[in-house]
């Protein structure tokens, strides 16, 4: 280990580097790492410790950077939750460890501790059948933008997809798909990780129908549809989040819908019909299990039922005495 000359401030280019070439994290997560660890370069130049070098940094210090995200307060004037502090802190200990991989000199990782606080699990927001149901069935396919956005909302419940991985489909992956009644298709997801997405008959049914009514030469497998005078473009993943949210009202769903509650409504149906949690797991894409367990809370009030029917309401005093009449019994038979 050695002791560096260069201002933390100076090291912060590199971590991000760091980030995106060495952890190759994507492009959503970097924008998250850059914008707290930029938090933590500005405490660091509004209390005049731009200069110091990583191993000047004290634990002092680290409480002070502390109770500043603790008042601060975001672009509504709330202060951040004990949760969004947290991923503050979780960051700038990367940052740490980020110098100690580079055997630099500095404060250890584990000097910052994360706040304590009451884990009320907020429950994960899913739709039921019926409810997807009526979110599939909401656009009027007679019309290019409304065939869009069924084949939008058929993939997104059919594979599971992010909605960044779903914006970033091309027309040509889905070249060999006009013989097949189901499709699988390998992509790259978050992380760069690659993995199998798995298209339903009734995707690949509404696919097949959106791409023949394409008359364009884009490459995007969704475009956003503007006024004649100007070019088609890409679908950004906020429109197909304002293009779900829009749907969902007009069905009379849940104002929470988005797209990524789409996914989890394909997790969890997975889950109920009784899919183990590592497949569940390969088709999301999760790298970590810990992450795919969120989903066991929709099997967890069945199971519990199940438990109480057959196992947890059992008499075991009672069972103790009809196996002792079903024991006499059988000597008895065996007797005679």
């Amino acid at each position: 280990m050695q002791q560096s000359s260069i201002p933390i401030v100076d090291h912060i280019k590199g971590f991000l580097e760091y980030l995106e070439i060495e952890r190759g994290i994507a492009k959503r997560t970097q924008v998250n790492y850059q914008r707290s660890i930029r938090r933590f370069e500005k405490w660091l130049i509004d209390n005049n410790k731009q200069d110091i070098k990583p191993h000047e940094l004290t634990t002092d210090d680290i409480w002070l950077y502390r109770v500043y995200i603790s008042k601060y307060l975001d672009i509504h004037s709330n202060p951040l939750s004990k949760v969004t502090q947290n991923l503050y802190l979780i960051i700038l200990r990367s940052f740490l460890n980020y110098f100690l991989i580079r055997d630099i000199t500095s404060l250890p990782p584990g000097k910052v501790t994360l706040s304590k606080y009451n884990n009320v699990e907020k429950p994960l927001k899913f739709l039921n059948l019926e409810q997807v149901k009526k979110l599939l069935d909401s656009p009027d396919t007679t019309n290019k933008r409304g065939l869009r956005d069924k084949v939008i909302f058929e993939i997104l419940f059919s594979t599971g997809l992010r909605v960044s991985e779903l914006t970033a489909l091309n027309k040509n992956q889905f070249d060999p798909i006009w013989n097949e009644e189901d499709f699988e298709l390998g992509i790259i997801g978050k992380g760069n990780h690659p993995r199998t997405v798995f298209f339903s008959k009734n995707a690949v049914f509404w696919l097949k129908k959106y791409l023949e009514s394409r008359k364009d030469n884009k490459e995007a497998l969704f475009i956003n549809y503007r006024s004649s005078n100007r070019k088609s473009e890409r679908l950004s993943t906020r429109s197909v989040e304002r293009i779900t949210k829009d749907y969902a009202i007009k069905a009379g769903l849940p104002t929470f819908i988005s797209p990524h509650v789409l996914r989890h409504s394909y997790a969890t149906d997975l889950l109920s019909q009784g899919v183990d949690l590592r497949s569940i797991q390969e088709f999301l894409g999760h790298k970590n299990i810990i992450t795919t367990q969120i989903y066991t809370h929709v099997t967890n009030k069945h199971l519990r039922d199940i438990h109480r029917q057959f196992h947890g309401g059992r008499d075991l005093s009672q069972l103790a005495t009809q196996s002792s009449n079903q024991s006499t019994s059988l000597a008895i038979v065996l007797r005679t």
